[in-house]
């Protein structure tokens, strides 16, 4: 029996692909065991791994810092959230379903707005003002020429980071300007994996700076399906401070008198366009849940 420790760099159809602490990629299965217990592997688990056979065989899953669901995904140190600063226009709502997703989840975040030299006037000091009083970096750049990415070289080295946003934000142009050959490794991936051109479903990690880029197509269709209803409130972190000091336990902030984040909004504390935001995303996974009910 030959025991290593690996990662996770993609998963496909029952297999496992571990970047192994051997320096090489092995393709493993789940060892039977494992299967009798309610898990999910997602690229990005560190795990360990048996070589010994005519296939890897994965033994145990580590312990994970954070998951993401949709796309699925482990142990991720930044979610940048990139979205261009005007065509297409940005959508607040999308920004703070993003940050919703990974302050659930426990990862830091960050946003990036493209095409700063389009930005309506005032546009910057209004993200700025909205987003970092609450600790969310916000990142202007201009991918095209490649302008203002020092900011993501430094929190990308070494890290485990995932780009999300919607089409035509210009994602891909601020990954070839940080790395020209990162779609030709996703096709390197891909060929060594022996599955074709990579899939739209499944994350994969890519080698850069000393930690991994995650390859995460088809983020920006965003899910919540993932977030219970009493977790909508847990996305927006300028909501801690009030809890419980509204009237009644369990309050949804909507409707109820003397309600602390009412309140604060009314003061000018909470933003807006956030608590609007929280109010749709409230809604959407109420839909969601209803239509799960009737399935």
């Amino acid at each position: 029996m030959s025991e290593l420790t690996g990662r996770i760099i993609k998963t496909y159809n029952g297999y496992y692909y571990v970047a192994g602490s051997d320096g090489a990629v092995h393709t493993c299965k789940v060892r039977g065991r494992m299967k009798k217990d309610r898990f999910v592997l997602a690229a990005g688990d560190f795990v360990t791994l048996d070589t010994g056979g005519s296939e890897g065989m994965i033994c145990g899953l580590k312990d994970r810092r954070n998951l993401l669901q949709r796309p699925l995904v482990a142990n991720l140190d930044w979610l940048f959230a990139v979205f261009a600063c005007s065509s297409p226009d940005p959508s607040l709502l999308l920004m703070d379903k993003l940050l919703a997703l990974a302050e659930c989840a426990g990862i830091p975040a960050a946003l990036v707005l493209n095409k700063r030299d389009l930005a309506p006037q005032g546009f910057e000091e209004k993200l700025r003002g909205i987003y970092e009083p609450l600790g969310y970096p916000v990142l202007f750049i201009e991918a095209r020429a490649g302008l203002g990415l020092e900011p993501i070289r430094e929190r990308i080295a070494g890290a485990t980071v995932a780009f999300g946003g919607p089409s035509g934000a210009g994602k891909s142009t601020l990954l070839n300007h940080l790395d020209p050959s990162l779609s030709l490794r996703t096709g390197a991936v891909s060929d060594k994996i022996g599955r074709g051109r990579h899939t739209t479903r499944f994350a994969q990690l890519l080698p850069y700076g000393g930690g991994f880029i995650v390859d995460t197509p088809g983020f920006g269709n965003i899910d919540l399906a993932e977030l219970e209803m009493a977790d909508a409130a847990a996305g927006f972190r300028e909501f801690r401070q009030y809890r419980g000091q509204c009237r009644f336990t369990g309050c949804s902030h909507t409707h109820e008198p003397d309600c602390a984040v009412k309140a604060a909004l009314a003061a000018g504390k909470i933003a807006r366009s956030r608590y609007e935001s929280y109010l749709v995303i409230r809604e959407e996974i109420a839909s969601q849940k209803k239509r799960g009910k009737k399935q």
